[in-house]
């Protein structure tokens, strides 16, 4: 069952309910009111006839004077003065329950109604002699009033029901149009037309849904040019190191009688081997640094001390580096420099940036800045060296992408993908700002909490 008919039915069901709750409420207090009314006309007679039938006057004219003048007769009319004798029931041409006479008894006025004939009757003592005086009438008029109410309020019910089943489709067909619509267009986005968004017309909560659409396919359509990108670069990677190995192979094959030849070609073999290898371990990395965190060990991580500890990696790397630690800015308070990270993960991040500010300045004064504002950590790696070109920067996140400037310099563009990858595990940003031939600064920004 789709959910305009769920809607409905559950719209249908709830009028039910509320139109059969006052459809009720109507009926139960026209019908008290209905019998307490005629109850009341009954008790005056009794009442009536209490005092007239009883009274020292027993003239039937009077009571018949009286009993024209201010009473109109009702349907099948009848009245019983019975004097009572011992304690024994009264006989009746019609039965009466117990409890009426048990109530006559107790000095209160009773009543009883048999289907549409009323009873109403009481205790009265003249004379020395006790009486019970019962009045019973039929109430025609009542009942049909009453039939007719029943009848209209049946015929109401249903009436309701219908309209409230046609009111709740058209209702939820007009409050699921939109939701139609995304369907609609949803279905018509595919892997080769991710390009394709949502209509955002409104403010309600479809046209939130909507945007939380385009958002997704936004996300989605990156991973895919990533991913793809990420293929072809890293086939072009791999292709290049195993085609030269292939050749020098072959060389080597060929050149058996030359040993310096065979020496050269098996060098060349290792060194593209290696680099083989570290493009493998990158492409490890990468992948792994993509995980959403929760299989990987995670730890409170001072920063302060993590950059000492990457100080010393870089120095063994790049024994001629020059590191500036500045921790001027640092807060008192220990626990606004501490956050829960992984921490190999973390500190490989942060010594690809450094130790590419290290090897792209030649050697020149690093400084790298550690500050604590409104619960962010800062990390500013700030060098001198060969700047990137600005055509180049919004690219240098990219797998395998390589500045136009740095062919002279060793590398293989995986370390700041991969370190952009660790960081925003860790909820992080890194931002970038380089000017050619004048240097590079490159923050990083983490949520202590």
């Amino acid at each position: 069952m789709n959910i305009a008919k769920k809607i409905t039915l559950l719209f249908a069901i709830l009028s039910a309910v509320i139109i059969s709750l006052l459809s009720g409420f109507v009926w139960y207090f026209s019908n008290e009111f209905a019998f307490e009314d005629f109850y009341k006309r009954l008790e005056a007679r009794v009442n009536l006839a209490a005092e007239i039938r009883l009274s020292d006057d027993k003239s039937d004219n009077v009571y018949a004077k009286v009993r024209n003048q201010y009473l109109e007769r009702l349907p099948d009319e009848k009245e019983y003065v019975i004097a009572k004798k011992d304690n024994k029931k009264p006989v009746l041409d019609v039965h009466l329950p117990d409890d009426f006479f048990e109530r006559i008894n107790s000095g209160k006025i009773a009543r009883y109604r048999k289907e549409n004939h009323f009873y109403a009757g009481k205790f009265v003592r003249a004379n020395n002699q006790d009486y019970f005086i019962i009045v019973s009438a039929n109430d025609p008029f009542g009942f049909r009033e009453l039939k007719d109410l029943q009848k209209i309020l049946i015929a109401g019910f249903v009436f309701s029901i219908v309209l409230s089943f046609i009111v709740g489709w058209k209702f939820s067909n007009y409050m699921l149009e939109p939701l139609r619509n995304i369907i609609k267009s949803v279905k018509k986005i595919k892997a080769e037309n991710l390009h394709l968004r949502l209509e955002v017309p409104g403010s309600d909560e479809m046209s939130q849904l909507s945007q939380t659409f385009n958002n997704m396919l936004n996300r989605l359509e990156t991973a895919f040019e990533t991913q793809n990108n990420f293929i072809s670069n890293a086939s072009h990677e791999l292709r290049t190191p195993l085609t030269i190995i292939s050749g020098e192979v072959e060389l080597a094959i060929k050149a058996s009688a030359n040993p310096e030849m065979q020496k050269r070609a098996l060098s060349k073999i290792k060194d593209e081997s290696d680099r083989l290898e570290h493009i493998l371990t990158s492409l490890l990395g990468l992948a792994q640094s993509g995980f959403n965190g929760k299989n990987q060990p995670w730890e409170q991580v001072r920063i302060d001390e993590l950059i000492w500890e990457i100080q010393g990696t870089v120095n063994q790397v790049h024994p001629e580096s020059k590191i500036e630690i500045d921790f001027s800015q640092l807060p008192e308070d220990e626990d606004q420099i501490t956050l829960k990270a992984n921490k190999n993960l973390l500190k490989l991040a942060i010594t690809n940036i450094v130790s590419n500010a290290c090897k792209y300045s030649n050697n020149k004064p690093v400084k790298v800045t550690l500050e604590s504002k409104q619960n962010m950590l800062s990390i500013a790696v700030k060098d001198q060296g060969i700047g990137i070109p600005q055509s180049d920067v919004q690219h240098i996140f990219e797998p395998f992408y390589r500045a136009s400037n740095t062919a002279d310099f060793k590398g293989y563009g995986v370390g700041l993908p991969l370190s952009l990858n660790i960081i925003r595990l860790h909820r992080g940003s890194i931002g970038i700002s380089s000017k050619e031939l004048i240097g590079t600064e490159i923050k990083v920004i983490l949520p202590v909490k």
